[in-house]
């Protein structure tokens, strides 16, 4: 079973956050690469397309916001035209900018990242990390201030930018900690002593090391300097966050050790921005600790799948956990109200939903190669399985030969399977009318006409495809050739 009870998303509609740090605009330019320059060993980008998003601080707003929850950002831009394409951003993503002060001393921080075929070949920074000039950290301030008095929960974003001087941080930790507030900080400073007395940092490897002394590679040591800086700051919990190699969380009842999901890692850009928001989500919900870390890692592994700089989804993070709920050959088996409650799920979390039907008595090759080419119409696919009275008046009393709990346990094991349904009736009608899927798959010998289901699925705009068979491979044959034997 998850560690995290999916009801966590319903509490968090009335919670507010307030956000405090480092603004920043994300610009990708992207391109394809074919060959290397001639003026210099560098590969050309063949610019396509150019797309933009809010960092930062702003990036941790967004994350936020995607969980669910109500979102005060407070932070600084220039009066430039980088400032109007955040605030674009942010208006886009229903934030609001309310917070955002025009600082007198320096313009709107710009990342560029330009990707040839998905990858990043090189980041152009365009920034001023002095520290912020004394009236605008007052002004600042006043601004945090005013709207934690409403607020669930403080962030503390920074990205060592000038924005989070030392004694902004203490004021608002003090501020925040004497109201009772909770306060996360995802630190970059090199003295975190400035954040004593918040109940949470998440630092990474390399900037916990920066911060201790203790060499990067020396994960041992890492965390014993980690549990050594929790004391001294009077900090509930460190959070240290390993990349790949997910993260451990150290509190007064020790080290807790999460190991990453395993996930194909396209960008890592934003990763710290969704694990300290969903840090915040958590702990709003009610979570404890180690329950929190546990839907934060998961996040993470989320969005580090992506690339750019993307925030997560409640809908995403929710598959996430009813899909580790289910974890197991043996949970696919589902009974029709699970069925229906998965696939609506994955298909709010944008996932198409294959759906196929069979026998599968003394399972195949042909069968497995059917079902692999089936799953590539979609994300999921969903089989509908003839139970052994169904079997029975379909192909004669003898069959079926493996009764159904084992051909549903067989199928399950199958990685291209996401869930096995058992149906007593002679056709899957009323199961595809009830699960509502995507796609329905059924076999190149048939023609659309004579697919069972095929006219429903298309009135709800789905789609009907005819899967091409495996020659010479039949359960019919394989009894024959059996039987001659």
């Amino acid at each position: 079973m998850a560690l995290v009870p999916t009801e966590v998303f319903e509490r968090l509609a009335d919670r507010k956050v307030v956000v405090v740090g480092d603004l920043m605009l994300d610009r990708f330019l992207w391109g394809r690469v074919r060959r290397v320059s001639p003026e210099a060993p560098v590969p050309i980008v063949e610019l396509e397309r150019e797309t933009q998003s809010a960092g930062g601080a702003a990036n941790v707003a967004r994350n936020l916001s995607g969980l669910g929850l109500q979102v005060a950002l407070v932070g600084v831009a220039g009066a430039d035209s980088g400032r109007d394409l955040l605030l674009a951003e942010l208006t886009t993503a229903n934030l609001d900018s309310d917070g955002i002060l025009i600082a007198r001393d320096r313009g709107t921080t710009i990342k560029t990242r330009v990707l040839g075929n998905r990858q990043q070949m090189i980041r152009i920074d365009a920034e001023q990390a002095a520290p912020l000039a004394e009236s605008d950290r007052e002004r600042l301030l006043a601004a945090a201030i005013s709207r934690l008095a409403q607020a669930d929960a403080l962030l503390l974003s920074d990205y060592a930018k000038g924005v989070l001087t030392e004694d902004l941080c203490r004021a608002l930790i003090a501020f925040a900690r004497g109201r009772g507030l909770p306060v996360l900080v995802d630190p970059k400073a090199k003295d975190f002593s400035r954040y004593a007395g918040a109940t949470l940092i998440t630092p990474n490897r390399d900037e916990l090391a920066l911060a201790t002394g203790v060499a990067a590679q020396d994960l041992d040591a890492l965390i014993a300097a980690g549990s050594a800086m929790r004391e001294t700051l009077n900090l509930e919990s460190l959070v240290l966050t390993l990349s790949e190699q997910g993260m451990v969380l150290i509190d007064a009842d020790g080290n807790h050790r999460m190991l990453a999901t395993a996930r194909e890692v396209y960008d890592v850009s934003g990763a710290g921005d969704t694990v300290i928001a969903t840090f915040v989500a958590g702990l709003a919900a009610g979570l404890g600790r180690v329950a929190t870390a546990h839907l934060a890692n998961l996040a993470a592994g989320i969005v580090v799948s992506k690339v750019g700089t993307a925030p997560i989804r409640a809908q995403e993070l929710l598959a996430a956990l009813n899909e580790e709920a289910a974890y197991g050959q043996a949970a696919k088996i589902r009974d029709l109200e699970e069925a229906q409650a998965q696939v609506r799920r994955w298909q709010a979390a944008g996932e198409r939903v294959v759906f196929t039907n069979g026998c599968f008595d003394l399972l195949h090759v042909g069968h497995v190669t059917y079902l692999e080419r089936a799953r590539r119409y979609g994300h999921r696919l969903v089989v509908g399985l003839n139970a052994d009275a169904s079997v029975r008046r379909l192909k004669g009393p003898e069959r079926p030969l493996i009764g159904q709990e084992d051909r549903a346990r067989v199928l399950a094991a199958l990685a291209t399977v996401d869930a096995v349904i058992l149906f007593d009736q002679d056709t899957p009608l009323a199961l595809i009318e009830q699960l509502r899927p995507d796609v329905l798959a059924k076999g190149a010998d048939y023609r659309e006409e004579q697919v069972i289901g095929a006219a429903e699925v298309k009135s709800w705009g789905g789609q009907v495809v005819l899967v091409p068979l495996v020659e010479d491979r039949s359960t019919t044959g394989i009894i024959a050739r059996m039987n001659a034997n």
